[in-house]
């Protein structure tokens, strides 16, 4: 039988790169992934492998010493690295978005000092847009960046910051109002900063501290994090693209990027849930057979397999969608939305399977039960995916006259 979730008129410089990529996940992530999750415990050596790899220069522009690849490409890259353990997707994902923001955005300037270094991984990136009293609504943004001089002053407080320890460049949107009057509309009055930190945690450099990770249901080894700017002083050089007010444009547009990789995420941990379910269904018997020949469960396995294909089919026109270099924020959301709900049902039918022993933290399952419910909320939630989805089609299928 032909494997679930195949993506037809690939290259063979795609082909070989995928099977690099599964044969990694096949032999370093999936033996050590659980015993891992469980400690919370970084994993290094994975990402030293991906480095080894080129991974984190995937879609960096060769110029800049990365391997130039597509969206679509590091899509199904990410689809198998989360087949094998999610948190490892995680590491990588906020990386490319800030690349793909520098790569659009940035100026000439800022390209050449950081895009080199984050293809071979030395500079790794992530990227913050919430606050404690906010999530999807961008607009509510508190914190604040005041001009003095060459530099400006940050002030405030952000939250659910992926690889905000690990990092040592972080995109951070905050306010921005020089240049803008009163009375300006919130999103045309932000701007995002490239700011340099140690990794770490504590006070990382002078006015900017990360307390620490936040601990979490699932989802654990790579760091979620607040970071909290008291004064921290930032060169008006490291303002993306060197002028104010562009940050929301510029957050949204890695968002785009965002949600194709959160989508390819729900296609990967369900691929991973419904191999567990199909294996499991063919060893387990009652009544006499192996549980697979009950019309039930043969019936949960039909409808997990075609969610599957649904979803990877989605996410695999959005990516393509933005290759294209055409508005993708309709099909991104339609892929995120579906991806991450299929994914939350055929974890919790591959759940059900595995009856009582999918309860046990000794079977795999268990882990992807606590990991899928994050990719409900992660880069928006079903909500604001709706929302984005229905604003498109009104804007697709207005009525003239």
């Amino acid at each position: 039988m032909a494997r679930l979730a195949q993506t037809a008129g690939l290259t063979d410089v795609q082909q070989e790169i995928l099977s690099t990529v599964r044969d990694f996940v096949d032999k370093e992530i999936i033996p050590v992934a659980t015993e891992l999750e469980h400690r919370d415990e970084y994993p290094q050596q994975i990402v030293d492998g991906l480095k080894e790899l080129g991974l984190f220069g995937l879609m960096i522009p060769e110029e800049y010493g990365g391997l130039g690849e597509s969206l679509l490409t590091y899509a199904l890259c990410v689809e198998e690295i989360a087949r094998g353990w999610m948190s490892v997707s995680g590491i990588i994902n906020t990386h490319f978005i800030v690349a793909y923001m520098l790569k659009q955005h940035g100026t000439q300037e800022q390209k050449d000092h950081f895009l080199p270094r984050m293809a071979l991984g030395e500079v790794r990136g992530a990227f913050s847009m919430s606050e404690p009293a906010l999530g999807s609504d961008v607009s509510a943004i508190t914190s604040k960046a005041v001009r003095d001089g060459d530099e400006y002053v940050l002030n405030g407080q952000k939250m659910w910051l992926t690889n905000g320890g690990s990092s040592n460049l972080v995109a951070v949107l905050v306010r921005s109002d020089e240049g803008h009057p009163e009375g300006t509309a919130p999103h045309k009055s932000m701007t995002t900063f490239l700011v340099e930190k140690e990794p770490g945690f504590g006070e990382v450099r002078p006015g900017l501290t990360i307390p620490g990770k936040i601990d979490k249901m699932g989802y654990k080894g790579v760091d979620t994090t607040e970071l909290i700017m008291d004064g921290l002083r930032v060169p008006a050089n490291r303002v993306l693209g060197g002028t104010t007010g562009r940050g929301f444009y510029q957050m949204m547009d890695g968002v785009e990027v965002g949600r194709v990789n959160v989508a390819a995420r729900g296609c990967g941990v369900a691929q991973r849930a419904f191999e567990l379910g199909v294996s499991y269904a063919q060893q387990r018997h009652t009544f006499g057979k192996p549980i697979a020949q009950h019309q039930a469960i043969q019936f949960k396995l039909a409808e997990m397999a075609t969610k599957v294909e649904a979803a990877h089919a989605m996410m695999v026109n959005a990516a393509r969608k933005k290759d294209s270099g055409e508005r993708n924020d309709l099909e991104a959301g339609m892929a995120k939305y579906l991806a991450s709900e299929y994914c939350k049902e055929v974890v919790e039918d591959a759940f059900r399977i595995h009856g009582g022993y999918g309860f046990s933290k000794e079977y795999e399952i268990e882990r992807l039960y606590r990991e899928a419910p994050m990719l409900l909320i992660g880069e928006g939630t079903a909500e604001i995916q709706k929302m984005i989805i229905g604003r498109r089609l009104i804007e697709e299928y207005r009525l003239q006259g």
